[in-house]
C-alpha cells in the first residue's frame, strides 16, 4: 500500500512504497471571518502547523488563537474541510492558491459588534480631573517645560507673532485700493496686479491684501468661501499679506492682444 507523504520538492519518486507529493511550500489564500466582513490575501509556509497559523491569523482577524475554528474552502467557495488538529501541518489539508481559510470566533462575539462606536460605552475625565493627574501627558509635558509649558519659547513666539502682526499693520496702513503693486512671496515668482481690498477677512485672522493680477495667475475670484471682497476674473484674484506687497508705479503689461 502506498502511503502519502507531502513533500517541498521540485523533484520527486516513487520509492519504498512512498508516493513523494510534488508541491510548492508556499501558499497564497485568502482570510476570511466571522468576526469581520474584510477579506485579506496572505501568504503562508505549507509546513506551519496550524496552531502556528493560528498565531499569525490573531493580527490579521483580531480574535485569540484560543477562539479560532477554521475552515478551508474551495475556490469557489464551497466548503472543503475542518482545520480541527493544531498540531496537523497546514499541507496536510487541502490548501491551494486563492483558496480561503475561513475563521470562525467561538468568543460569541458577534460581527461588527463595535463597528457603530455610539454602543461602546466610553471614559470621560473632565479638565479639572485632568488637571490633576500626575502621570498624564499633560503632567509630563508641564514637569519638562515642553511645547506650550516652555514659558521662554511661548513668550519668544509670542513676541515674534507680535512683531509679525505689527509689521503687517504698517504695510497695510501704507497700502491703498487702487495702487499698482508687486507680489513677493517667498518662493514664488513676482507677479503684478492692482490693490482691489485691504481689511480683515472671514477665512483667517489678520490683514489681508486682495490683489487682480494683470495675468491669471490667481486662485479666486475675489471671493472666498461664498464671500465676496472685490470683483475680477476667475484665476486673477489673490489674498497675500501686506508685509509681501510692494506698492509702485507698475504699469500693467501690453501683450500685444490688439495687434492685428
Amino acid at each position: 500500500m502506498l502511503v502519502p507523504r507531502i513533500g517541498y520538492l521540485l523533484k520527486g519518486s516513487i520509492m519504498d512504497d512512498q508516493v513523494t507529493v510534488i508541491t510548492n511550500p508556499i501558499v497564497e489564500v485568502r482570510i476570511t471571518s466571522t468576526s469581520n466582513s474584510s477579506e485579506v490575501l496572505r501568504r503562508f509556509n505549507r509546513g506551519i502547523t496550524i496552531a502556528e497559523l493560528k498565531g499569525k491569523l490573531e493580527m490579521i482577524v483580531g480574535l485569540p488563537a484560543s477562539c479560532m475554528e477554521l475552515e478551508v474552502l474551495s475556490v469557489s467557495g464551497d466548503f472543503l474541510q475542518k482545520m480541527d488538529n493544531n498540531d496537523a501541518l497546514l499541507g496536510s489539508y487541502p490548501v491551494d492558491n486563492n483558496c480561503t481559510i475561513h475563521v470562525i470566533d467561538q468568543s460569541g462575539g458577534q460581527m461588527g459588534e463595535f463597528g457603530d462606536v455610539s454602543k461602546v460605552e466610553k471614559f470621560e475625565l473632565s479638565s479639572d480631573d485632568y488637571e490633576k493627574k500626575t502621570d498624564s501627558a499633560r503632567a509630563f509635558m508641564k514637569k519638562r517645560g515642553l511645547g506650550r509649558y516652555n514659558e521662554e519659547e511661548m513668550a519668544k513666539k509670542k513676541a515674534e507673532q507680535a512683531a509679525r502682526e505689527e509689521e503687517n499693520k504698517a504695510a497695510a496702513d501704507a497700502i491703498t485700493v487702487g495702487d499698482r503693486c508687486q507680489v513677493q512671496v517667498p518662493g514664488q515668482p513676482t507677479k503684478v496686479g492692482s490693490v482691489m481690498y485691504v481689511g480683515t477677512t472671514d477665512f483667517k485672522p489678520g490683514l489681508w491684501v486682495g490683489i487682480k493680477y494683470d495675468e491669471p495667475l490667481g486662485k479666486n475670484d475675489g471671493s472666498v468661501n461664498g464671500k465676496r471682497y472685490f470683483e475680477c476674473g476667475n484665476q486673477y484674484g489673490a489674498f497675500v499679506k501686506p508685509s509681501h506687497v510692494i506698492v509702485g508705479d507698475f504699469p500693467e503689461e501690453d501683450y500685444g492682444l490688439d495687434e492685428m
